[in-house]
């Protein structure tokens, strides 16, 4: 029951730092936003670490850093997957791979539950979907390429799952500080290699997007913002000027993706990956609500029923 109410709520709380990090993305580019964000967390981290303890070893250190590759992986195969489209295909998808890896990894593991426990699970992947769903008009096929990323991105988002459940049981929060070391050290490095190519060429961040005379193509997001397209960087989010604007949001985000870190660390150690990977893979939900609350952004009843799928799943596995 504790467990299902941890899984719950951390991916309550992982929408929340997802819908922090769209409204700093409308303003900076999201790689920067994940570069801030990992070093907010690394720092709220760092501050909790004394008081809930925890022994560093070689074992902490590698799980750790090793997800934190995995999820630099994992954010810009998902910038590149929904920048190609559609993201009502490709969002859910995504979400719905990073529930099945661990989940496969669990019951390989031996992990059990009674035949109810599963038909949870089944309506909880149903839910995953349904919540995770983009209104998204004219959405057409997504190409091999675009599915190929979605996937990955999932895989890679199941392997720090998988990961940080690996981590030894006294190790507190340790593993998480390594992984949003590493994790801010990719994403740096990736904007310092960004900024040296650009400098080389001689060129104005955005001046690739379209050559002279051209017209510059545009696609609509899930928001119904107009974005430019053409540069693979572009589109992907890595290159924008500035970083004042969104910077308090996006360091929000990265203390807020940091706590919901480390409800998932906690539910790991007190219950089964199988049942914290699907019920994590809910974070759209968190996001939707809040969309919903502050935007005045209405819910599509595709997500409705998927909410209520979720509440059922979650319920069944409390009582699983």
């Amino acid at each position: 029951m504790f467990t299902v109410i941890i899984g719950v709520t951390a991916a309550l709380v992982y929408g929340s730092a997802d819908f922090l990090g769209g409204i700093a993305s409308k303003r900076m580019s999201p790689i920067r936003v994940t570069a801030i964000g990992a070093a907010s967390g690394l720092v709220i981290l760092f501050a909790a670490a004394p008081l809930i303890g925890g022994r560093w070893s070689f074992e902490a250190m590698l799980y750790g850093g090793i997800s934190g590759v995995t999820g630099a992986i994992a954010i810009t195969l998902l910038y590149a997957c929904l920048a190609i489209g559609p993201m009502s295909i490709l969002s859910p998808l995504t979400a719905l791979v990073s529930a099945f890896v661990p989940l496969m990894a669990g019951v390989f593991r031996g992990e059990r539950l009674p035949v109810f426990g599963y038909v949870a699970i089944g309506i909880a992947l149903v839910a995953v979907v349904l919540v995770g769903f983009v209104k998204e008009q004219g959405a057409v096929r997504p190409s091999l390429k675009a599915l190929l990323m979605a996937i990955g991105s999932g895989a890679m988002i199941g392997a720090f799952l998988i990961l940080i459940d690996l981590t030894p049981d006294d190790s507190g929060l340790v593993p998480l500080i390594a992984n949003r070391a590493v994790n801010g050290l990719v994403m740096f490095a990736v904007i310092g290699v960004l900024a040296l190519v650009a400098t080389r060429r001689r060129t104005p961040l955005r001046s690739s997007l379209s050559r002279p005379g051209e017209p510059t193509a545009v696609s609509t997001s899930s928001t119904g913002e107009e974005r430019p397209t053409g540069d693979v960087a572009e589109s992907v989010g890595m290159l924008s000027p500035g970083w004042r604007a969104g910077f308090w949001v996006a360091v929000a985000c990265g203390a807020i993706d940091a706590t919901a870190n480390a409800l998932l660390l906690f539910g790991l150690r007190i219950g089964e990956l199988t049942v914290m990977s699907v019920l994590t893979a809910l974070y759209p939900a968190g996001t939707i609500i809040l969309a919903a609350i502050v935007l005045r952004e209405r819910i599509a009843p595709v997500q409705v029923v998927g909410l209520v799928l979720a509440l059922v799943a979650a319920g069944m596995l409390a009582l699983a």
